[in-house]
């Protein structure tokens, strides 16, 4: 099934799908065993930056190999693509999903550059993904302009996109204090708009509120702090306690903390509703 009919089954049916970031072969093995064991469907991300440190025919290939290896249900996805060519080649490439990113720029210029997006993938089967209101990146200031339901209705309809990440009380990376999930936010924005929602920068967001947020709206919860993190974090334990130089040997360890954090996250989001 394509991304976009998945996430338009999502929409109607009350159900999310998780999508985690990956950075090379340890951490995309990590999250394709995690969707293994728990049977359940996945999206994998690549950022930008991943793609300029592996390359994107390594990465697209990586990908497609491991989805094939590991033998589940997963789809490709360009996460924050704010280059307009790279977002263009990771169409060209085959990418089953891509978000271009404009939302750092006025209402009108977000839905011009989003709107080239949406006209290229035409013909492509490509879900497209934008966002609208402010959503703090990494290393930023921990801020939120949120969406606003007439706006999010608007932008949907005149860009035609497929996925709209919104700004209702999440950040990328970690909280300095617990998140406040704006969830009556959620809905109404749901109920004007056709399009997929999606939660960015989950990393640290309690469960409860990532399930109330499911029942609100969101079809998409994206995840990359926290698979970062346990894995480096595991990875810095085991060296400290080894001389070993082998890769094969000492990466396991890490792969596996961070699929079993994985796990528990698919756990969460594929939660049977009352």
């Amino acid at each position: 099934m394509e991304l976009k009919e998945r996430l338009k089954q999502n929409k109607k049916n009350g159900s999310a799908l998780l999508a985690t970031n990956f950075y090379n072969f340890e951490t995309l093995a990590a999250v394709l065993t995690a969707a293994r064991e728990m049977k359940s469907g996945l999206i994998i991300q690549l950022s930008e930056s991943s793609i300029h440190y592996m390359g994107l025919e390594v990465a697209t290939s990586l990908a497609r190999a491991a989805i094939s290896q590991f033998g589940v249900e997963a789809w490709l996805h360009l996460d924050h693509g704010q280059n307009v060519d790279l977002v263009k080649r990771c169409i060209d490439a085959g990418f089953d999903s891509v978000m271009i990113d404009a939302s750092e720029k006025s209402f009108a210029e977000n839905i011009k550059v989003t709107k080239q997006i949406v006209d290229y993938a035409l013909g492509y089967d490509t879900n497209v993904e934008a966002e609208l209101g402010y959503i703090s990146k990494l290393g930023q200031e921990q801020k939120m302009i949120y969406t606003r339901p007439d706006e999010a209705k608007a932008f949907v309809e005149a860009t035609g996109i497929n996925a709209l990440a919104v700004a209702v009380g999440s950040a990328h990376g970690f909280y300095k204090e617990t998140p406040n999930l704006q969830l009556d936010l959620i809905s109404e924005i749901n109920a004007v708009t056709d399009a997929a929602l999606v939660l960015h920068g989950s990393s640290g967001i309690p469960d409860d509120q990532l399930q109330r947020a499911i029942k609100m709206g969101i079809t998409k919860i994206n995840l990359a702090t926290e698979i970062k993190n346990i894995f480096m974090k595991s990875l810095q334990e085991t060296l400290m306690h080894t001389d070993n130089i082998d890769l094969r040997e000492v990466f396991p360890t890490a792969t596996s903390a961070a699929a079993a954090m994985v796990s528990a996250k698919l756990k969460t989001i594929n939660f049977k509703q009352s």
